[in-house]
């Protein structure tokens, strides 16, 4: 079971980044995705959610009408677009697949908001 994150990196303010989360080893359109975040000294906390057909999508308020979460399951794959992005959005952002008590979670990778 593998979840691959890609697509982090340094921004600037009001810039835009998309991260994937590329799935292996289970049946990815059986899954809920979510995207989590965690920034130094805080809690991780959740930022997105999709449900396992796409039909129903969550945010945080903090990232309402910003951020967009997506998913291909043809391509096992899901999407966080994230735009008009703020410095407090700097963290290691982290994607989960969760189905029936399973839970498999990504590496993580780092995104930076800053000029």
């Amino acid at each position: 079971v593998r979840l691959v994150q890609s697509g982090g990196g340094l921004v600037q303010p009001g810039g835009s980044l998309r991260l994937s989360c590329a799935a292996s080893g289970f049946t990815f359109s059986r899954f809920a995705m979510s995207w989590y975040r965690q920034a130094p000294g805080k809690e991780r906390e959740m930022v997105a959610f999709i449900s396992s057909g796409g039909g129903y999508t969550n945010y945080a308020d903090s990232v309402k009408g910003r951020f967009t979460i997506s998913r291909d399951n043809a391509k096992n794959t899901a999407y966080l677009q994230m735009n008009s992005l703020k410095p407090e959005d700097t963290a290691v952002y982290y994607c989960k697949a969760a189905s029936a008590g399973l839970v498999y979670w990504g590496q993580g990778t780092q995104v930076t908001v800053s000029s």
